[in-house]
């Protein structure tokens, strides 16, 4: 007698249920899950502390900003909150834009505003 098929619905729910099973496994492989073992939930630049639904609020921020350096050690990484995260990204890049200009080049920001153009001459002008 040949083995009785199951009907598509059951077939469906222990395909999804071992997709998802091999999805956590991957998951729990990758850097995010390596570093919410090895370091507490708690922002490293405000101090606050995440658990339960907040718990996705908390990133891994590569502090060489290279995310190719994932040492298992967690050396290379930091848990910061999405504000704190999108704040050092910020300072990366405003930095990162100061260091193009040469040495000698004007270092002024792109809106134009000089507030201290034509001082010079002010200070040498004699009463």
């Amino acid at each position: 007698m040949p083995p009785k098929q199951m009907p598509d619905a059951i077939a469906r729910r222990e395909r999804l249920v071992a997709e998802t099973r091999r999805s956590r496994e991957l998951r729990e492989k990758t850097y995010r899950e390596q570093a919410l073992k090895l370091f507490p939930w708690v922002c490293a630049r405000c101090g606050r502390e995440f658990s339960g639904q907040k718990l996705r609020e908390l990133t891994v921020h590569h502090k060489d900003h290279n995310h190719d350096n994932n040492p298992p050690d967690g050396s290379n990484w930091e848990l910061l909150c999405i504000y704190c995260h999108d704040n050092e990204h910020a300072r990366y890049k405003t930095a990162e834009a100061y260091d193009d200009a040469q040495p000698g080049e004007s270092r002024e920001m792109s809106s134009g505003f000089r507030p201290f153009a034509g001082l010079d001459a002010l200070l040498k002008k004699k009463p």
